[in-house]
């Protein structure tokens, strides 16, 4: 429980019993209404921890923790003044007395009183369902108990074709089960997708290894002597074997605490309330969420119609206007990699509709429009590709400006159109599960000076649930910046008016292989002819080393006019430390070291007074090292086997791994022998910025593979493959890209998705804030490197084939190198004098940076009392 500010006995006291997603929303509409300043807030949660991400519940089998699923920001709990009780529900509600009894026997008194106490999970009354071995799919807490079932279990089924069942599916096949879907009615997800979707979807499931069985009921769930799942009986005659089962066959309202207070409710449940949310039998009761029968004879299961009505309940309760009378069922999902969409009236209900549908099977496309007889698009489902889901859905209820079937074939099948967001009227809805209008989204930037998605998002709340309307909310941004006149110079620099990724093209497709030959023929006129920038200058540099096998350029960076673009870094192959020293880190792949390798990175320490640190890479770095001393240092190493570690680089710099098979009884997957191999076939690429790696032998996931720019996860059945992760100062958790491949399939996506982000990413982008950036996100990432949809996957392949037999370690040429050698020097003009500012000074029995005091007019004391003049900058110890 938060500490709270104290209430008086005037002070009116809200009281919110469960703390969901709509629970959340509901307090956050509270705040915003002033009413957690006027009142006392009271939450009773039954969970054992606060309002969570349940759309996004099946994340946490790719890897997403407990916490990132929780939408619970407990600063603003505790600065809006709400009592959270976690852990301790509502028993009993006295609507006499106006008090509602928790379990922990805390009784509160309350002026209003909200139930958004959700639902529960449906089981069929069969004979078995309670035996050991069988779950349902519902919070947290039961992904849990799956999880650690699942670890000595071989087969899983899961009860149910709808949405949560086909993610209970994906969960299970991923945990390495093979997995059964059982559905009752004729095809999968009947609520969502009519029968030629369904048939798409079952098409590109089963083409997953997934058994889907449906038109079949379940009537009995088999067990073993002890009790225990071990196979199930459907109503066809047929018997399926399996050790655990999973029930997602539907929700209903949680009511009880409503029918024992004797509040009304539905025929089939639900608390009935009127178009305020409040119930009909106690104005001061109201119920938002899965618990409510809405006035409009519905229960919805949906988390977009809640926040609709937790907003109109706070709204109410801050004596404003507000009504729900029903809401948009349209739902964009990805299950199990499938993009399946519906919205409007996609079933065709409405009278004299026509239906226009494109199909093909072998691609699994299903895309199907249900329109009016004026013209009018009515709803639509779309299965395989629901790319147009967020345009089609806005323009839902109006005549689209062009045919219909155009909007539904792809491209280069016949006469296809696509939309952009200036045709969509104002009042568009875009966010459905936030209930934002274009012309919200146009005043964040125009009246709120928003001019990023990020910005938007945050001033509208747009795009913050489900996301799928994110890649809309760009195009809508863009195009009200453009329309508004403001021109935004998407210029690498001052030197030149391409962006990263088209002078990347331009050196790829021209091979032009020098900085000087590319800023003459392609800069700005300015700028041709002159020295360029510090901003231009190593990107280009990049650009060129990463592609030198193909353009005919030499990849060692310290070659020619390469070595004259470089960071500071780079200029001397190490990294510059606050004192003017240098850190030398040799490459240790994998983490794997001799204990002969060891012993020489020791007596290299030793003898160097070098200071030495293992690192949360793996591998060990010595620092304090002055330039005059690296090639002796690395002349040392490389005698030894070691070889650059691209510490200073903007390259790979290691791939991590946990001991795996070999050592761990946990481990399915030889994690280091597949490190040692990453590490070494993408050592010295260069790319906008630096890359880490990491392997893990299973999913327990020591070696912290997602929080890597790629990382991989071992499975029964092969590597699970992790894009998009940061563990820095911006973290984020790396989404899954492809799951359960062979070790020739894994490196053949890494290769395309490292030289597509090398190819497409901004400088100095990191792969986590490019897959946000980058048009279509992760899904058009997938797209290009899995699905090869543009068609440029053999290049790719082949630009790393390039890289890596092109490959040498740029310490190894230096010191073989007297040329080169000639720059490792403090003062050009005095080669053999060390720089006299570097100096230590001992700790911990190493050392460290003995930093000098820089004076500015200051008049110092010498040994003799007497004044000496001190020089700006000089060095006083």
């Amino acid at each position: 429980m938060t500490a709270t500010p104290e209430a008086t006995e005037a002070t009116p006291t809200i009281v919110l019993v469960g703390h969901g997603m709509v629970g959340q929303r509901f307090l956050e509409a509270l705040a915003e209404r002033g009413l957690t300043a006027t009142h006392r807030v009271v939450v009773l949660c039954e969970e054992p921890r606060p309002a969570y991400d349940r759309v996004a519940l099946t994340s946490y089998f790719s890897g997403r923790t407990p916490e990132e699923l929780s939408m619970t920001d407990m600063e603003f709990i505790e600065a809006q003044g709400i009592e959270l009780y976690v852990g301790d529900p509502a028993e009993t509600i006295d609507r006499d007395a106006r008090k509602v009894t928790a379990r922990s026997g805390q009784v509160f008194e309350y002026d209003v009183l909200v139930l958004a106490t959700g639902s529960y999970p449906f089981v069929p009354p069969v004979p078995g369902k309670d035996a050991k071995g069988c779950f349902v799919y519902r919070t947290i807490e039961d992904l849990l108990a799956i999880e650690e079932y699942a670890r000595t279990r071989t087969t899983g089924a899961v009860v149910g074709g709808g949405l949560l069942g086909l993610e209970a599916a994906g969960a299970l096949k991923g945990l390495g089960l093979t997995s059964h879907i059982v559905e009752f009615a004729p095809r999968l997800m009947p609520v969502q997708v009519d029968e030629g979707g369904g048939a798409a979807l079952l098409r590109t499931i089963e083409g997953m290894g997934l058994s889907v069985h449906t038109g079949v009921g379940t009537q009995e769930i088999v067990v073993d002597a002890e009790g225990a799942v071990t196979g199930m009986k459907l109503s066809d005659g047929s018997e399926l074997a399996t050790d655990l089962v999973v029930f997602s066959a539907g929700v209903r309202p949680r009511d009880q605490l409503a029918r024992d207070c004797g509040l009304t409710v539905g025929e089939r449940g639900g608390i009935t309330v009127d178009e305020q949310c409040r119930t009909v039998a106690d104005p001061r009761v109201f119920a938002i969420g899965e618990c409510a029968l809405a006035a409009d004879g519905r229960v919805y299961g949906l988390v977009a119609p809640g926040y609709e009505q937790a907003e109109t309940a706070a709204a109410t309760i801050a004596q404003d206007e507000s009504a729900f009378t029903g809401a948009d069922l349209s739902t964009k999902l990805k299950l199990l990699g499938v993009d399946v969409a519906s919205f409007g009236d996609a079933h065709g209900a409405t009278e004299d509709c026509l239906d226009v549908v494109y199909s093909d099977s072998r691609a699994g496309l299903y895309k199907k429009l249900v329109i009016g007889r004026d013209g009018t698009l009515l709803g639509g489902i779309l299965v395989g590709d629901a790319e147009a889901y967020g345009t089609l859905k806005a323009f839902t209820g109006s005549v689209p400006p062009v045919s219909p079937e155009s909007l539904v074939l792809p491209a280069g099948a016949g006469e296809s159109a696509q939309l952009g967001p200036t045709a969509l009227p104002d009042d568009a809805i875009i966010c459905s599960c936030n209930n934002v209008r274009k012309g919200t989204i146009r005043g964040a930037v125009t009246e709120h000076n928003c001019t990023t998605v990020p910005e938007v998002k945050k001033c509208t709340k747009a795009g913050t649930t489900c996301g799928s309307c994110v890649k809309v909310l760009g195009q809508l941004v863009t195009a009200e910046l453009e329309a508004s006149g403001v021109v935004v110079d998407k210029g690498l620099c001052g030197c030149f008016s391409q962006t990263r990724e088209e002078l990347y093209e331009i050196v790829l497709a021209l091979r032009v292989n020098t900085y000087q030959d590319l800023l003459d023929r392609y800069g700005r006129d300015e700028a041709k002819g002159g020295d360029g920038c510090e901003i231009c200058k190593p990107a280009v540099a990049s650009i060129i080393a990463s592609l030198a096998p193909t353009i005919g350029a030499s990849g060692y960076v310290l070659e020619g006019e390469q070595a004259s673009l470089q960071d500071s870094n780079d200029h001397f192959l190490a990294n510059l430390q606050k004192n003017g020293s240098y850190s030398v880190v040799p490459r240790i792949p994998g983490g794997e070291i001799t204990p002969e390798g060891l012993i020489v990175i020791g007596e290299i320490a030793r003898d160097f007074g070098l200071y030495t640190k293992i690192t949360g890479g793996q591998r060990i770095d010595m620092f304090g090292a002055r330039v005059e001393q690296l090639p002796l240092i690395w002349t040392r190493l490389v005698d030894a086997g070691f070889e650059s570690g691209h510490a200073y680089g903007k390259s790979l710099r290691t791939v991590k791994s946990c001991v795996g098979q070999t050592w761990c009884r946990y481990g399915v997957q030889d994690s280091v022998r597949m490190a040692i191999d990453l590490e070494l076939r993408y050592r010295g690429l260069r790319s906008p910025h630096k890359l880490k790696s990491a392997v893990s032998g299973c999913a327990r996931e020591c070696a912290e593979a997602q929080s890597k720019d790629f990382g991989v996860i071992a499975t029964s059945n092969g590597w699970n493959l992790y894009v998009g992760g940061n563990g820095g100062a911006t973290p984020r958790h790396a989404d899954l890209l492809a799951q359960d491949l062979s070790d020739a399939e894994l490196i053949k996506l890494i290769d395309r998705f490292l030289m597509f982000y090398i190819r497409t990413a901004d400088r100095l982008e990191r792969t986590s804030t490019w897959l946000e950036r980058i048009p279509g996100g992760l899904d058009h990432v997938r797209d290009v490197v899995v699905e090869d949809s543009l068609g440029i996957c053999e290049e790719l392949e082949s630009l790393m084939t390039a890289h890596v037999a092109h490959y040498a370690d740029e310490w190894a040429t230096t010191i073989n190198d007297p040329e080169k050698l000639a720059r490792f020097v403090s003062f050009v003009n005095a080669p053999d004098t060390p720089d006299p500012v570097v100096g230590f000074v001992p700790e911990r029995d190493q050392i460290k940076p003995d930093l000098p005091l820089l004076s500015i007019g200051m008049r110092a004391t010498g040994p003799d009392e007497s004044t000496v003049d001190v020089l700006e900058g000089s060095a006083q110890r």
